[in-house]
């Protein structure tokens, strides 16, 4: 059983959702739970011309107040639901209920605005979980990026990049590629300045910080290269030398894997007591409730969600 949890009632998240289940066989619509609210997914349903039977599905239904919201607007009532999806949900995966949470998008304005001061779902989980520390992966066919650091700003992430920062994210990365099947991955480091610091010259933390890492990882055993240029890097990795990498902040991954796969990449949480994939995509209001968002990312990150179930396996 894996759980979907709705996102922001306002946003995608309730149609998406409804376009995926439509889409599933028997079997797997058995083993699905949506952690969301019963009257906003009736309301999707109706904007989008669902023809979907609801009470075939397992539902968490969890009340919303004023619902259904309208969609396309930020409501904080709409951030606090959001947030109590996913408290539902990570409650029943802790209680071993659901093998893996699927996370629609939220909005994080409205999760603030609710009082729920998060940077986002990985801040979220870690602190519902009570893990001191959880990592991103942007997982696609071709190119897997690990980010040692996410929602912070460029200097902040800069101070994060510290040898035992670095190791810890190389450590986390290969256990998951172990996980899927990859015997030895092979991981490649990349440099946090221009042209790794060209010696010093652009700056010493790829010399003086991740260089230490990535040889601290290598006596673990770990097939691990780097501090690599990053102006390269991506386009090796994508051309098959690498079956991951581990980007230093948050646009030096993420720019790279929506470039090449968009519609296809899948959030994945690691360092958690739970497994979770999420969509790589946002709330979307501009379109929301009008039945034309695409569902395509939010199937593949149920897929990757049954392999975790399933034990990990592909």
């Amino acid at each position: 059983m894996i759980g979907i949890t709705m996102g922001d009632p306002a946003g995608v998240g309730p149609e998406i959702i409804l376009k995926a289940l439509a889409d599933m066989n028997a079997e797997d619509r058995a083993a699905t739970r949506v952690f969301g609210c019963l009257a906003t997914l009736e309301a999707a349903g109706r904007a989008i011309g669902s023809t979907l039977d609801l009470a075939g599905i397992a539902i968490s239904d969890i009340p919303v107040e004023g619902a259904p919201l309208p969609f396309g607007k930020a409501d904080p009532r709409a951030g606090d639901a959001a947030f109590r999806f996913v408290e539902g949900a990570v409650r029943a995966a802790s209680d071993g209920e659901i093998g893996c949470i699927v996370t629609a998008p939220l909005n994080k304005a409205a999760l603030n605005a609710a009082g729920h001061h998060y940077d986002g779902h990985t801040g979220m989980l870690a602190a519902l979980t009570g893990t001191p520390k959880a990592w991103m992966i942007l997982a696609s066919e071709r190119l897997k990026v690990i980010h040692n650091s996410t929602h912070v700003s460029l200097h902040d992430a800069i101070e994060r990049a510290t040898t035992e920062s670095v190791l810890a994210t190389i450590r986390v990365g290969n256990d998951h590629l172990r996980r899927l099947g990859h015997a030895a991955p092979r991981i490649a480091v990349a440099g946090i300045n221009p042209h790794c610091g060209e010696g010093g010259l652009f700056g010493t933390e790829d010399d003086t910080r991740i260089a230490p890492a990535v040889k601290a990882a290598r006596a673990d055993g770990i097939d691990v290269h780097g501090p690599v240029p990053a102006d390269t890097l991506f386009h090796r990795a994508h051309a098959g030398e690498f079956d991951l990498v581990v980007a230093q902040y948050h646009d030096q991954g993420h720019i790279p894997v929506k470039l090449v796969a968009f519609d296809t990449a899948v959030n994945v949480s690691l360092g958690l007591p739970i497994d979770r994939t999420s969509v790589d995509h946002g709330t979307a209001f501009d379109i929301a409730g009008k039945g034309i968002a695409s569902h395509l990312n939010l199937h593949e990150a149920i897929a990757y969600a049954r392999r975790l179930a399933a034990g990990g396996r592909a």
